[in-house]
C-alpha cells in the first residue's frame, strides 16, 4: 500500500489524519496546475496547461470541462468578490472571469513591454493582485507560444485593480513561481523554480516582509526543497507553509523547519485547501489531481 505520509517532526502528526488515504480524483491530463476551491459552488477548478482547458471537479466526484481554449491557463485564484482570476500563458495576461462569464484582461504588460507568461497569482484582502512572471510559457510551444522575453527581469508584480497600474515588487529571481501571503499578510512567500533549467539555482522558498501596502523588503531564504523544486505553495490557518515537490507536498512550520510530507506518486505542481469542510488538501500532480483529508485548512476570512 502506498504510504501517505513521511513524519519528520511529531508536530506533523497533529496536522494529518491516520485513517485516511490519498485519492486520485481526476486523471488522464497532460500537466495539471492552478487548483482553486470555490466554496459557494462546492467545486474545484484546475488547469491542464498543454490541453488549453480548465476543468471543474464537483463534490459528487464528477469532472467536467469548465473552459475550452483557455489560452494555456496556469495559476488560478479567487478575488475578493469571488471572481476567478487566471494567469494565461498564451495571451501573456492576467484575466478575471466576471460573474456573467465575461473575461476581462487585468494585466498584459509592464513599462510598455509584454509580460513573459504570468504563472501564479494571489489576491490580498485589500483587493490587490500579486503574480509571478517567469518565462515558462514562452520557452516552447507546449505550454504557450515560443517567444523572446521582452522583460529585463522575471518579476513578481503587484496589480492595483482600481487603477490597473502594475508595479514590480521583486526582481531577484531566475524563475519566480508560486506565492502565498502569511495569514496576517505581513509576509509574502515566493518559490524559486529556476533549477528546472539550471541545476545551480537553489530550490528554495523565499520570504519577504510586506512594506506598507505595496512593497516588499528584506528578502531571504525560508526553506529548501530536498526533492525536486518548489512550485505552488499554500499557508494554512496555523501559519505552516505547504509546498509542492517532486515526491509530494512538504509542510514547513512558520520558522522554516520541515515537519513532514504528504507523499504523492506523481510530481506535484500545486495545491490548495478545499472540500466541503475546507479540510481537504487538493493536489495537482503531473497528469492527475489528488485529494486527502488533513487536520488543517486555510484561514477562513
Amino acid at each position: 500500500m502506498f504510504e501517505p505520509y513521511q513524519i519528520l517532526d511529531d508536530r506533523f502528526r497533529d496536522l494529518v489524519l491516520p485513517n485516511v488515504r490519498l485519492r486520485k480524483i481526476s486523471g488522464g491530463h497532460l500537466w495539471t496546475e492552478g487548483p482553486v476551491w470555490f466554496p459557494a459552488h462546492q467545486c474545484l477548478l484546475f488547469s491542464d496547461i498543454p490541453n488549453q482547458k480548465i476543468f471543474r471537479w464537483m463534490c459528487d466526484g464528477s469532472v467536467n470541462e469548465f473552459r475550452d481554449q483557455s489560452d494555456f491557463a496556469n495559476g488560478n485564484t479567487r478575488d475578493i468578490n469571488g471572481c476567478l482570476v487566471t494567469c494565461q500563458h498564451g495571451s501573456r495576461t492576467v484575466t478575471r472571469t466576471e460573474h456573467n462569464g465575461k473575461i476581462t484582461t487585468l494585466a498584459d504588460g509592464f513599462e510598455g513591454r509584454r509580460l513573459n507568461s504570468p504563472n501564479d497569482v494571489v489576491v490580498k484582502t485589500d483587493g490587490s493582485i500579486w503574480f509571478t512572471d517567469p518565462t515558462y510559457g514562452i520557452l516552447s510551444n507546449y505550454e504557450g507560444y515560443k517567444a523572446t522575453p521582452e522583460q529585463e527581469f522575471n518579476n513578481v508584480f503587484r496589480l492595483e485593480p482600481e487603477t490597473g497600474i502594475v508595479e514590480s515588487v521583486a526582481q531577484d529571481f531566475r524563475q519566480p513561481n508560486g506565492l502565498a501571503f502569511s495569514n496576517d499578510e505581513k509576509l509574502l512567500y515566493v518559490t524559486e523554480s529556476g533549477s528546472s533549467h539550471d541545476a545551480t539555482i537553489p530550490a528554495v522558498i523565499r520570504v519577504y516582509d510586506v512594506v506598507g501596502e505595496s512593497a516588499l523588503g528584506n528578502g531571504r531564504d525560508f526553506a529548501e526543497i530536498d526533492n525536486g523544486l518548489p512550485d505552488g505553495i499554500r499557508v494554512d490557518c496555523y501559519g505552516n507553509v505547504w509546498s509542492s515537490a517532486a515526491d509530494g507536498v512538504h509542510c514547513f512550520d512558520p520558522g522554516g523547519k520541515l515537519l513532514g510530507k504528504v507523499l504523492v506518486p506523481e510530481t506535484v505542481s500545486n495545491l490548495t485547501f478545499g472540500g466541503a469542510r475546507g479540510n481537504e488538501l487538493m493536489i495537482t500532480a503531473t497528469s492527475s489531481v489528488y485529494a486527502i483529508h488533513v487536520n488543517s485548512q486555510a484561514l477562513v476570512r
